[in-house]
């Protein structure tokens, strides 16, 4: 194998080391730790107010950790390395880290004053990574990849919520990120909606970005999560393939989950 090919196959790479973080007197994460595997599909799954959506927010530094690190690919996400010592980065350099994560959350949060297409090319733009025309034509690849091609010139008003959260999904694949996190990308949705977004996350796995889904929708993470993390309380109370943590979990916790959501 050569250098190249062993560096495409370990992009995306998510490792999560002993990761603390409190508000006040609420501790919301203790002790995280995850490997993440390039190119993988973790589904994390929990009751409401477990750290599910905080431990995915420290992955790009959307929130700031208490303790412990987290990397993509060996790089420090939030700080640099001096000696032994961690220091927090510039605004300036978290941002230009942060286009190597894509992120969807649970609003779609979609520029109301842009139009579908402006909306997908902002991003790409404003960090010069494409000219005008290759963003234009990426975003028009990518709106087919989530099958919304003559919704260019929409505006996010005109569009029901499966819709604009099938365009935020291609806004987050714009910088043709390493990782993409998906922070309860249906739960804001009316269920007949649910299935038309749950299918561009399936087809997207099937590209080999690595992914990390918060979600509620079991049947989903059974179809397409490589990995099943279990959060309580801010802790991974359990972990391992998906088969295995559904079918057979083996802390009570889970077993009492699982039997009430499936």
């Amino acid at each position: 194998m050569t250098i190249n090919q062993a560096q495409h196959h370990s992009i995306g790479h998510i490792q999560i080391h002993n990761v603390f973080k409190s508000y006040g007197a609420h501790t919301a994460l203790q002790d995280i730790s995850l490997d993440i595997p390039a190119g993988s599909v973790t589904v994390i799954i929990g009751p409401s107010g477990s750290g599910k959506s905080t431990l995915l927010r420290t992955i790009n530094h959307l929130e700031r950790v208490d303790g412990g690190f987290i990397q993509i690919d060996g790089e420090f996400i939030g700080y640099r390395q001096q000696g032994d010592k961690l220091y927090e980065l510039k605004e300036r350099d978290i941002l230009k880290q942060r286009k190597s994560v894509g992120y969807v959350f649970q609003n779609f949060n979609l520029f109301p004053h842009l139009n579908v297409l402006q909306n997908i090319i902002e991003a790409p733009l404003a960090h010069k990574k494409y000219s005008k025309e290759q963003a234009i034509s990426k975003a028009n690849q990518l709106l087919s990849l989530v099958g919304l091609r003559e919704k260019a010139d929409a505006w996010p008003k005109q569009l029901s919520g499966g819709q604009q959260q099938r365009v935020a999904i291609a806004r987050a694949l714009a910088l043709d990120p390493k990782v993409i996190l998906f922070d309860e990308p249906t739960s804001a949705l009316d269920p007949e909606l649910v299935g038309e977004v749950l299918n561009v996350i399936k087809n997207l796995a099937q590209l080999g970005k690595t992914m990390v889904v918060v979600t509620h929708e079991i049947g989903f993470a059974r179809e397409v999560a490589d990995h099943v993390v279990f959060m309580d309380q801010g802790r991974i109370i359990e972990q391992g393939n998906t088969k295995d943590l559904l079918e057979f979990p083996k802390e009570e916790r889970t077993k009492n989950f699982l039997a009430r959501v499936l």
